[in-house]
C-alpha cells in the first residue's frame, strides 16, 4: 500500500493527517515525520513513503535535493511536495496553488501586490500573486535577502519602514504569528491573505476582505493530494474540517 508523510519540524500541529484522511476515506497512510535534521527526514522519506509534503524549515532544502522540478517549484525556489517518478524524484510547490485558488475563490480583482515577508511562504504567494497578473513588491526587514529575493521573482523590494507610502488591492501576509505585526501595513483597501492560520494576526484587521490561511491550506492539499494518488480528493469532506 501507498503510504505518504509530513516532513518538518515542528509538525504535531499540523491539519495534514486529518485533511488527508477526509480526502480518501483514510484509505491511505499519512505521518508526520518530526526531525530536528533534513538529512534525517530525508532518509525517512526513501526507505518508506511513496511521496511527502514538506513544510518549514525543509522547503529549500527538499529544492536542492529532487531530481525534478515542476514549474512553479523552479519558479518559486521551494519545494512542498516529492514523488517519486520513472525518472525520479520530483518536486513541486503546492502552495502557490493555493494562493491562486483561494484569491479565486474570494471573487475581487486584484493587480497591485504586496507580499510582507521574504520566506518560503512569501515565495510562493509572490509567484501566485504574479500567475493572477499582479505586479508583486516585497517588503521584508532583511534588505539583502528582500533585494536579492526581488531580482529572483522579477518583484520589487522595499524595506518594511516604507510600507505605509503603498497603496496595495492585495496583501499577502507571510510572517509567522509569533512575530508582531509591522507598523503602518496598508491594508483598507486590500485583499488580505493570511498564510497563518493557527494564530492569525489581521483577521480583525480592517480592509477590503479577508481570506484565512485555511483557504491557503486547503486548496494547497487539494493539489497535492492528486499528485500522490492520481485520484481526485474529495474536496468538499475535507473543506468540511474548518
Amino acid at each position: 500500500m501507498k503510504r505518504f508523510a509530513l516532513i518538518g519540524h515542528p509538525v504535531a500541529a499540523s491539519q495534514s493527517p486529518r485533511l488527508f484522511a477526509a480526502a480518501y476515506d483514510g484509505r491511505y497512510p499519512y505521518d508526520l515525520v518530526d526531525e530536528e535534521r533534513f538529512e534525517d527526514a530525508w532518509q525517512r522519506f526513501l526507505s518508506g513513503y511513496e511521496g511527502i509534503n514538506v513544510t518549514a524549515p525543509f522547503k529549500r532544502d527538499a529544492f536542492n535535493q529532487v531530481d525534478l522540478l515542476s514549474e512553479r517549484a523552479r519558479r518559486s525556489g521551494a519545494v512542498n511536495l516529492v514523488v517519486r517518478t520513472p525518472e525520479g524524484l520530483k518536486g513541486y510547490n503546492t502552495d502557490v496553488a493555493g494562493v491562486t485558488e483561494a484569491l479565486r475563490e474570494c471573487g475581487l480583482p486584484v493587480s497591485n501586490a504586496l507580499v510582507i515577508g521574504t520566506g518560503g511562504a512569501a515565495r510562493a504567494a509572490a509567484v501566485g500573486a504574479q500567475e493572477l497578473g499582479c505586479r508583486v513588491t516585497l517588503a521584508g526587514r532583511s534588505p539583502e535577502k528582500g533585494e536579492a529575493l526581488a531580482r529572483e521573482l522579477d518583484a520589487t523590494f522595499v524595506p518594511l519602514s516604507q510600507v505605509a507610502d503603498l497603496t496595495p488591492d492585495l496583501v499577502l501576509y507571510t510572517l509567522p504569528g509569533s512575530v508582531p505585526v509591522p507598523a503602518g501595513l496598508p491594508l483598507a483597501g486590500a485583499v488580505v491573505l493570511e498564510a497563518e492560520y493557527k494564530h492569525p494576526q489581521l483577521a480583525d484587521a480592517p480592509c477590503r476582505a479577508y481570506v484565512s490561511g485555511l483557504r491557503w491550506l486547503l486548496y494547497q492539499a487539494v493539489a497535492g493530494y492528486e499528485l500522490f494518488t492520481g485520484e481526485a480528493p474529495d474536496t468538499q469532506k475535507m473543506a468540511a474540517l474548518f
